[in-house]
């Protein structure tokens, strides 16, 4: 394992193709959009396409990504999931063959008024209790009239977005499906609605066309559970080398600020990850990494390049063993709550200076 110093992400294709196999499982009636945006949630947003080719369509955020994939020769389907801002950007999404969400009426007056021959297929958009994109359920049936007279347009499809479907038992997840069905009640038209939670904790919410992102990566969308409950195998593991290892005396403190202190003679390893890694500031004493099978508690203030690691009195690990930070051994939603935060900030922060290894 070449860990050139610092920290190295390996990423599984095995993984991903095994976490797709899921999501056909659970819901094999539903056409598959598995979402890569925002770098394929840090894993490599060309290399993941490349692995999911079984995929019937990718999801990305931006055109930027879009362009990426077809440059790398990704010929399926390509959604922009926030539509486009410019008359520019809807001739170079045409020009790609990329499909268009449409959430708003300034980008349906865009549409209507945008003068090319080529067509573009559509998504519309319905805001069925989210409040963050979408044509409100009491504007729907006027973007819906005015989308069907667009010439500009050769297929076109709805989509909505659920807010709390992370939460199992969340009363406003039954209502938004009961909100969306009601504004397309009677439409022949294809349908998506359930994102990685969705699909997975409610069935109503597996329609034409499903959304998964964090499970294909091998992440839980649960706050109390983890992927391996459901299946999933986690596609990346994050790695760094120990660079250091030092006895520190009872009564010393370690790191930043002295937020720690050693209650007892103990080894401390020096791990090469911090902050300008991407790693959380915010882990606090506590966060577990994994050496050797073992898990061990990060102790004080995260740096902006290492980490200390409590490795205890008794301790034989020695300076360059590779330490897991989460992946393999470790779920990251379990690191995830030791730094406050979710499993998806953890994959989508990590800097450039994380190398990518794809096996």
């Amino acid at each position: 394992m070449d860990l050139h110093g610092g920290p190295c992400a390996f990423i599984d294709r095995t993984a991903l193709r095994h976490n797709l196999n899921v999501v056909r499982s659970t819901a094999p009636k539903s056409r598959v959009m598995a979402v890569v945006k925002a770098n394929a949630y840090g894993h490599g947003i060309v290399q993941v396409a490349q692995a999911l080719l079984g995929a019937d369509a990718f999801g990305v955020a931006r055109l930027k990504e879009a362009v990426a994939l077809r440059n790398a020769g990704i010929g399926q389907p390509i959604v922009l999931l926030e539509g486009v801002f410019a008359h520019s950007d809807l001739d170079i999404a045409a020009q790609l063959q990329l499909d268009v969400v449409i959430h708003s009426f300034a980008q349906l007056n865009m549409l209507a008024s945008w003068s090319s021959a080529r067509r573009l297929s559509v998504w519309c958009k319905i805001d069925s209790g989210m409040n963050r994109l979408g044509f409100r359920v009491d504007e729907f049936a006027i973007a819906w009239a005015r989308l069907r007279q667009c010439v500009q347009i050769q297929q076109l499809r709805v989509m909505t977005h659920l807010a709390d479907a992370d939460s199992r038992d969340h009363q406003r997840t039954p209502q938004q499906i009961t909100q969306f069905n009601h504004a397309v009640e009677g439409l022949n038209v294809e349908r998506s609605i359930g994102n990685s939670a969705g699909l997975i904790a409610w069935p109503e919410a597996r329609a034409d066309w499903v959304r998964p992102g964090l499970m294909l990566y091998g992440m839980s969308p649960f706050a109390d559970s983890v992927a391996a409950e459901l299946n999933l195998r986690p596609v990346m593991t994050l790695v760094t080398p120990l660079i250091s290892v030092r006895e520190v005396p009872a009564g010393e403190e370690v790191g930043y600020g002295g937020t720690w202190r050693a209650t007892q003679a103990t080894c401390i390893g020096i791990a090469a990850v911090g902050y300008g890694d991407g790693y959380p500031r915010h882990a606090r004493s506590g966060t577990p990494v994994c050496i050797n099978g073992q898990i061990k508690p990060i102790v004080g203030r995260v740096s902006m390049d290492m980490i200390a690691i409590d490795l205890g009195a008794d301790s034989a690990v020695k300076s360059g063993e590779p330490v897991i930070l989460w992946g393999e051994g470790l779920p990251a939603e379990r690191v995830a709550t030791f730094a406050d935060t979710i499993p998806y900030e953890l994959v989508c922060a990590m800097s450039q200076r994380v190398a990518l290894q794809y096996r």
